[in-house]
């Protein structure tokens, strides 16, 4: 049994927020609690494992008031808490495990109770896995790269090259800039191999327009600072 399953066991029922984000395991999500619903949440699952079920719900284009059932998202461990006098909160979480939602229950709470179905990524070739990782891990180094220069960032990036390829697959699923729904597909894939494939080519298609742009800025400032006027079409 791995660490998340072992942190979920035996728990079957998990309050639910739907929110417009997606959220994958091991990677931190800061959240602002405000509605009164969830602010009840958040006080009774702070006393117990501090375990809550996020699922991602659009509900400007949802044809339902809540998540489908079937549907998946990732259990959030809150690991920070930081309470203000009206009641508010700013929260850290930490995702923790996959789940897919197998029914909704009802126990008299504001917010929604799920009954879920907890899942993780399913075993592959080793050899398989760390060669597609390390193409991810390069070509996303070169894009973060290119970000840095971009937003005149100073300092070194972390070397993520021999990160475990599953949670490789989730913090640069998490952090690149594609939309919800490409996320969502990513958080619902069971093969490690083939999140990191979509993402190879999600990240190919993305690199050499990263590295121009820095190209052009490098050039910008080059001309800044020798008082020439870089004209672009």
């Amino acid at each position: 049994m791995s660490e998340a399953s072992d942190m979920v066991s035996g728990i079957s029922e998990l309050p639910l927020f739907p929110l417009s984000v997606v959220l994958f395991p091991g990677v931190p999500l800061p959240l602002h609690i405000f509605e009164p619903r969830y602010r009840q949440m958040l006080q009774d699952v702070r006393g117990g494992e501090s375990l809550f079920a996020l699922s991602y719900f659009d509900a400007s284009t949802a044809t339902e008031e809540r998540p489908p059932l079937g549907s998946v998202g990732c259990v959030a461990k809150i690991t920070d808490t930081q309470s203000f006098p009206d009641g508010r909160s700013n929260i850290l979480t930490v995702g923790v495990i996959r789940y897919r939602i197998e029914a909704y229950v009802e126990h008299g709470d504001p917010y929604l109770v799920v009954k879920v179905n907890y899942f993780e990524d399913e075993i592959e070739q080793e050899e398989t896995l760390e060669t597609n990782a390390r193409e991810v891990a390069e070509t996303f180094t070169r894009i973060a790269r290119a970000v840095r220069i971009i937003n005149d960032e100073r300092g070194g990036l972390p070397n993520i090259a021999d990160t475990d390829p599953e949670r490789l697959s989730f913090l640069v699923a998490a952090a690149m800039e594609v939309e919800s729904d490409v996320k969502q597909e990513l958080l619902e894939l069971r093969s490690t191999s083939e999140r990191l494939r979509r993402l190879r080519h999600l990240l190919g298609r993305a690199v050499s327009g990263y590295e121009e742009r820095a190209r052009v800025h490098e050039l910008a400032k080059g001309n800044g600072h020798s008082g020439k006027r870089l004209e672009l079409e």
